[in-house]
């Protein structure tokens, strides 16, 4: 009984050890930004240590050494398209920035997020460095507390890729593909629906048995702008089959047929030969 009491009271000092942990501010606090630059999303994480009365550059952070932009985890920067950094191309995707630091310049290192290896500098040759960008310094005429990294002076094409900690500041410009995507855009809607558009709409309509005149308009409006494929040509043959043109049905199920089989596909055959079967009757 004695033996039973004792481990119920080292039970219970564990459960109230565990449930009694105490929350407290993080030195360095997480922060996430998100910014619009003209089409393109850039989203940077990272954690912010303050000063506190230290020298940072040249002794919190040495020069000539790689650091992680911030604390704890190594700095996450995010772009949803290709852009450009100081003139450097950076393709759209995740990235692990580190930066070494001088008295007149920064280097700044984008690592495959994905990739690793950025927890330690694993070289600007390395096949997970991105890109490497130089960029001058600045001295602020007013300290800045906190590590802080945000991007301003917003345009249409571009933005500033800005750092700022104690009395330094650095800022890389960021270019963004802006005019390119526009263009596009006004090019396909100006072109109107796509083939797929179309056949997409056809399928619909031929799925729920709505308007098959229509379906078959936007078929044969699908083929006219993306040519023939063996799976619009089985949906027009089904659409052709609903509206009583059986022989139609056979002539685009027999195409259908023949481009499958010249894809190597075996599944489509077998159903327009079931089809047909079926037409025949």
């Amino acid at each position: 009984m004695k033996r039973m009491m004792i481990a119920a009271f080292v039970l219970l000092a564990g459960l109230l050890q565990l449930q009694a942990q105490v929350t407290a501010p993080a030195p360095s606090p997480f922060c996430k930004t998100e910014q619009k630059v003209g089409l393109t999303d850039v989203t940077i994480e990272y954690s912010r240590p303050s000063a506190k009365g230290r020298v940072v550059f040249g002794e919190l952070v040495p020069f000539g050494q790689p650091w992680r932009a911030g604390a704890n985890a190594a700095t996450k920067i995010s772009f949803s398209s290709d852009v450009k950094i100081g003139g450097a191309d950076v393709q759209a995707g995740s990235y692990a920035l580190l930066i070494t630091p001088q008295a007149d310049k920064w280097r700044l290192h984008f690592f495959h997020y994905d990739k690793g290896g950025w927890s330690s500098y694993i070289g600007d040759e390395a096949p997970e460095t991105a890109a490497v960008v130089d960029v001058n310094v600045t001295a602020l005429p007013m300290p800045v507390e906190s590590w802080t990294i945000d991007i301003g002076g917003l345009r249409n094409d571009g933005a500033s890729l800005n750092f700022m900690w104690e009395k330094t500041f650095v800022s890389a410009p960021l270019t963004v593909p802006t005019e390119a995507a526009v263009m596009a855009s006004i090019e396909k809607t100006m072109a109107g629906p796509s083939a797929g558009d179309y056949y997409s709409a056809a399928s619909y309509y031929l799925s729920e048995g709505k308007d098959m005149n229509k379906a078959l308009e936007w078929i044969n409006a699908s083929i006219d702008k993306g040519g023939e494929r063996f799976w619009i040509l089985r949906t027009k043959a089904l659409i052709q089959a609903n509206l009583g043109d059986r022989k139609g049905a056979i002539a685009s199920a027999n195409r259908s047929t023949a481009l499958a089989q010249e894809a190597g596909n075996d599944e489509y055959p077998k159903m327009n030969a079931s089809s047909i079967k079926e037409w025949m009757q």
